[in-house]
């Protein structure tokens, strides 16, 4: 099974065709007006309509309401939806149910512990995704570049797809995916040479890593 690369916090037609054209499975855009990826509906309609068709459109939103959830659906029209923020499983279920669209939950981690509320979300879920836990006076929740221990992930035992994020660049990748086993990337911070800046020679980098990665697991 071929791994998934995503790259998230994109933000420019440049920056976007970048990561299309060197191969992203998943690009992802960020409606959160905390992070310095944020984008307006205006932008996410352009950049959606640009990436239609070429990778998986991903809207992550942070304890949205339906209100915010319905203007960011018709303006990028997503094929998932990334939720990155305290909701419940509840709340995904209604999601799903509301807007007819897959969801993927982030799960913030430090320890093991971390895990307990997996199990609820992975019943409603159709992807997992496993990031590093905010520091308590982090303004968001993701998109910080902190790694977390991967080994925490090492027995894991999950029928769902799920990937992992934080603190990824090209030259720990392989070892994240060897240690995690997880059938996807995600990264954001790592691709940037300033916050919500991409630069275009680390996606290529990153993705051109994750896809050697790719074929040392088919070994």
């Amino acid at each position: 099974m071929s791994l998934i690369v995503k790259i998230c916090g994109l933000s420019t037609p440049e920056t976007l065709d970048v990561a299309l054209d060197a191969g992203a499975d998943m690009v992802g855009f960020v409606f959160f007006s905390p992070s310095p990826r944020h984008l307006s509906l205006e932008l996410g309609r352009e950049l959606g309509k640009r990436a239609k068709g070429r990778a998986i459109k991903v809207a992550l939103t942070v304890d949205a309401d339906d209100a915010t959830l319905a203007n960011i659906v018709e303006a990028l029209a997503p094929d998932i939806l990334q939720l990155h923020g305290k909701e419940t499983v509840a709340r995904l279920r209604d999601i799903k149910q509301a807007f007819g669209l897959p969801v993927m939950k982030a799960i913030a981690v430090e320890t093991a512990a971390d895990l307990a509320a997996l199990p609820g979300y992975a019943a409603v879920a159709d992807r997992i995704l496993f990031d590093a836990r905010a520091p308590r006076e982090a303004t968001r929740p993701g998109g910080l570049g902190a790694v977390f221990d991967w080994h925490v992930l090492e027995k894991l035992d999950l029928k769902l797809p799920f990937m992992v994020s934080g603190g990824l660049n090209a030259g720990n990748v392989a070892e994240a995916v060897r240690v995690t086993r997880a059938g996807g990337v995600d990264i954001s911070s790592g691709v940037e040479r300033a916050a919500g800046v991409k630069d275009p020679e680390l996606i290529r980098a990153f993705i051109r890593a994750a896809r050697a990665t790719e074929e040392l697991m088919v070994r």
